[in-house]
């Protein structure tokens, strides 16, 4: 099972099926298609910015390798790890190009194939009433009378 966020323009309100055509459904995990073709994965998918950042940095490595003398090897065994990193990283730099654009991740479904994914964050999406609420963390209460500590110095040791 994958893990999808649900990415619609900001400012639309729960249930609007309008907002669904313009959503973008985003698969979280490693990328295989970023991992093999990387900067021509970002362009596929118009994240412009993404591209030209992960194409600058693909060159620098490459320049550096080549002041530092690497030999074919090593160089390649760097472009295969710079290659993982970016097949690891993506999908986040997916969803920060959406939420820059005005789409912010507005739901997030768990699905087995992305058909499933779509069917569920749809079906999610019009049907207002069943809202996801935001979890609200809990907060620890923390009480004066008990043995609070300051910094490593307990307060129950007293003075000397």
């Amino acid at each position: 099972m994958r893990t999808y966020t649900l990415h619609v323009p900001e400012g639309t309100a729960r249930g609007d099926a309008r907002a669904l055509e313009q959503a973008e459904l985003v698969r979280d995990g490693f990328s295989w298609g970023a991992f093999a073709f990387t900067v021509l994965w970002f362009l596929r998918h118009r994240l412009w910015i993404a591209s030209l950042l992960v194409l600058a940095g693909l060159v620098a490595l490459a320049l550096a390798g080549r002041a530092l003398g690497l030999s074919s090897l090593a160089a390649f065994i760097v472009t295969v790890l710079a290659s993982l990193l970016i097949g690891m990283e993506a999908s986040s730099l997916r969803r920060w190009t959406y939420g820059r654009q005005g789409r912010p991740a507005r739901d997030a479904v768990i699905a087995g194939s992305q058909e499933e994914a779509e069917m569920k964050a749809a079906a999610r999406w019009l049907d207002g009433e069943a809202a996801p609420r935001p979890a609200q963390p809990a907060r620890p209460v923390h009480r004066r009378d008990e043995d609070a500590v300051i910094g490593i110095f307990p307060a129950s040791e007293g003075g000397r």
